[in-house]
């Protein structure tokens, strides 16, 4: 008998070099509505891109990865 699992999704951004996990505000919402959602929070997150989906440990995990370099 096959067994069915819903597997949460998760968001995930590096500040200051440690990973802080968002949770889903809404499970309707696509993964950009829900980048859009935290910039008002975390403003780095206006020039971040959508990395994923990935599945593990049981979750369904995109990253925010922001597109801004260093000058120099």
């Amino acid at each position: 008998m096959l067994q069915t699992t819903h597997l949460e999704r998760i968001f995930i951004h590096k500040e200051n070099g440690q990973e802080v996990r968002l949770t889903d505000p809404n499970d309707r919402m696509n993964p950009d509505a829900v980048l859009n959602f935290y910039t008002g929070t975390y403003p780095i997150l206006t020039n971040a891109r959508i990395v994923g989906p990935e599945i593990k440990n049981d979750e369904v995990q995109y990253r925010f990865e922001s597109t801004m370099g260093t000058k120099g």
